[in-house]
């Protein structure tokens, strides 16, 4: 239940004043709020800049191309002439110069109202120098004296949507500071600002700095939005590790055959996570634990030979993996090894049907199934486990938290391993992954060769084909990268079918091709061709752009590079670089090549260290886009920016564990104030996980 002192800023925008049907359309699109945007996401959408309106020069002081307010003497009007294309121009002057103002597409009746010839106005705006005179161009403003001593000196800048101008936007926001009030203080220790204070700071600002992100009043709702995640992250470990953990201490006879059966050696940090991981299933505590690795680092034989400890004990275990393609590959990777150690193990995705199906539930319910890898098909309400021990979350940023505790309910004390192969910031890690301890691979598997990685123009697309076909006469395998499936009116890339069809041409049926919208078979078969070389060269969406493994593919074409961002590009190149030969990753990109889209391809060609290019990838695109989370409904952030609010962080984490250890139920006063800001930046888990107990 939400408190009722929230109700004000949970009210439809439609209760302001002048907010009707229409208006309120356009706000919905600005607010992101199809189902009907709240007061509450009108005062989160903060200003992108302010325009200072306190210069207040004479004429003969103007600085061309600045923004002024000047006190001027309307002279005379000069109307547009019937059919002309010019402007409708009004003449003034003050004691020190003259200025002209222009109109395009004016109304005369109203430009004769808003500026009456022989009165005294002001006018705000950029002025320019045009044919030697000052000129300003509709100008922001203009008013009386009375419209004057209301004019803020300071004027807050929104994003906007067709339909909407400053106007409405600062109008509706005004209405919504008058339409709520003060709420109860959650943060310790003495804030500059209260929240709803802080926010009529920002939105209201007497000075640039006021409405800032690094100024104090942004600086304390930024706290609040980190606060509220971290706190929401806190109670749901809290919540997970209170239920006690049942110890899972196997006797080492399964990962011995599994090591045996494995063609190389464990990697040192493979060997230091897996101990971790083993200390967390023997404990009393229920393990919550995230295995960060760079491509091909190995976090799949770690997660194998942690389930391999669980079936010691005579217990169950779970791989979870997004989608089917990744699913099926961690059966390919993982059956051999299982096999040699004498272990069941059974796929389940929305693919099984019918008899298959059910026989697959009852050994999973009887027991005979030792580990299930499938997709989010594990946690629907069928699937029943004899005892299950360990949960494996591979790709947990495509999940959310609901799906993680979901998998993990399907038996008594859970542990919970969540893998990502995309290496997370730093200040990520704190952000999304809080709750959870944290293993990293580094290092890759012995015999690893570097990728040579190049950027091409395309324009040059046709060598690349040249070179292509030299190389498949060679009997090598490529992948052939393309940002969207077919093209769209609005979209000018280059498209997987019509690359296909092209390449097809040159070709012939060398040529594979595999996309989203492709039917779950059509897609495994032509993954099957690709892997066991009836086609060469496989083109491609990102479907493969994690855990798809084909070692015997040297070479990968990426079209578009410019498009994708740097941890996706870095998943991509990983595809090649597997087997024996020396591998190629072409990245073609389209000139002219943007600032930000340069630095990116150079970071790629420099390194193959995804930690680096993960940090490299934050501070060149901002979190929401590092994680997907732009795409995939993940919590990002309103008001927060990580290059301006990470040093908040830190703090925010531990207020946030200080809160949970003293009063993990918030029951007290400060406590019913927690409870406000989790609904105000609506981290409806943790609120949910409260009234369950």
């Amino acid at each position: 239940m939400r408190p009722d002192i929230l109700n004000s800023y949970f009210a439809p925008i439609t209760g302001l004043p002048g907010i009707g049907p229409k208006l309120a359309k356009s706000f919905n699109r600005l607010l992101g709020r199809e189902d009907g945007a709240r007061v509450l996401d009108l005062l989160l959408h903060l200003p992108a800049s302010t325009i200072d309106r306190r210069a207040r020069p004479t004429l003969a002081e103007v600085v061309p191309d600045t923004v002024v307010t000047l006190e001027i003497h309307v002279d005379r009007h000069a109307p547009t002439p019937p059919g002309s294309r010019a402007p409708y121009r009004v003449y003034a002057h003050d004691a020190t110069g003259d200025i002209v103002l222009a109109f395009f597409k004016a109304d005369r009746s109203w430009m004769e109202r808003l500026l009456p010839v022989g009165e005294t106005r002001w006018i705000s705006g950029t002025v320019t120098l045009y044919d030697g005179m000052l000129q300003m161009t509709h100008p922001d403003r203009v008013v009386d004296a009375a419209g004057l001593a209301k004019l803020p000196p300071i004027e807050p800048v929104y994003p906007l949507v067709e339909g909407l101008g400053h106007g409405h936007v600062r109008r509706a926001v005004e209405a919504a500071l008058a339409h709520t009030g003060d709420l109860p203080e959650w943060q310790g220790g003495e804030p500059t600002y209260g929240f709803h204070a802080a926010l009529a700071k920002v939105h209201q600002p007497h000075d640039s700095q006021d409405a800032a992100p690094e100024g104090p009043a942004w600086r304390r709702l930024a706290y609040d939005e980190l606060l509220a995640g971290q706190l929401a992250l806190a109670l749901v470990r809290a919540r997970t590790t209170r239920q006690v953990g049942r110890p899972s201490l196997g006797d080492g006879r399964l990962t011995r055959a599994i090591l045996a059966a494995l063609p190389f050696s464990l990697t040192g940090s493979q060997n230091e996570a897996l101990a971790a991981i083993r200390a967390d299933l023997a404990s009393n505590d229920r393990m919550l634990r995230l295995l960060q690795g760079d491509v091909g680092s190995g976090k799949t034989v770690v997660a194998l030979l942690a389930a391999g400890t669980v079936i010691e004990a005579g217990r169950q275990a779970a791989l979870m993996a997004p989608t089917e393609i990744l699913a099926r590959q961690h059966m390919k990777t993982i059956a051999p090894l299982a096999q040699a150690a004498g272990l069941t193990v059974a796929l389940l995705t929305g693919r099984e049907k019918g008899r298959a199906r059910d026989a697959l539930l009852a050994a999973l319910a009887a027991g005979e199934v030792d580990l299930v890898i499938g997709t989010h098909a594990l946690f629907q309400e069928g699937v029943r486990f004899d005892d299950l021990a360990l949960a494996i979350v591979d790709e947990q940023h495509r999940f959310g938290v609901h799906q993680r505790l979901a998998l993990a309910s399907k038996g008594e004390a859970v542990d919970v391993l969540v893998m990502t192969a995309t290496p997370i910031p730093r200040t990520l890690v704190l952000t999304y992954f809080g709750d959870m301890d944290s293993s990293e691979l580094r290092e890759k598997p012995a015999g690893r060769k570097p990728i040579d990685t190049r950027a091409i123009p395309s324009d040059r697309i046709d060598d690349v084909v040249a070179r292509l076909g030299v190389a498949l006469a060679e009997g090598r395998r490529a992948y052939w990268i393309c940002p969207l499936v077919e093209e769209s009116e609005t979209s000018d890339l280059a498209a997987a079918e019509a690359r296909f069809a092209e390449l097809a041409m040159h070709f012939g049926d060398k040529v594979g091709l595999v996309h989203g919208k492709m039917k779950g078979a059509g897609k495994d078969a032509a993954m099957a061709a690709f892997a066991a070389g009836q086609t060469q060269l496989l083109v491609a969406t990102t479907v493969v752009e994690v855990g798809v493994d084909v070692p015997e593919a040297s070479i990968i074409v990426i079209e578009h590079a410019e498009r994708f961002g740097l941890a996706q590009l870095h998943q991509l190149r990983g595809r090649v670089g597997r087997g024996d030969a020396a591998s190629t990753c072409l990245l073609l990109y389209r000139r002219p090549l943007g600032e930000i889209a340069r630095q990116r391809l150079e970071a790629l060609r420099q390194s193959e260290d995804g930690f680096f290019l993960a940090e490299e990838d934050l501070r060149l695109r901002g979190e929401g886009d590092v994680l997907g989370t732009r795409q995939s409904g993940f919590p990002g952030f309103r008001l927060a920016r990580l290059d301006v609010h990470g040093d908040l962080l830190t703090r925010a984490r531990e207020e946030a564990a200080d809160v949970v250890r003293n009063d993990s139920d918030l029951v007290g006063e400060r406590g019913a104030a927690l409870r406000v800001l989790l609904h105000i930046f609506e981290r409806d888990v943790a609120v949910k996980l409260l009234s369950a107990g």
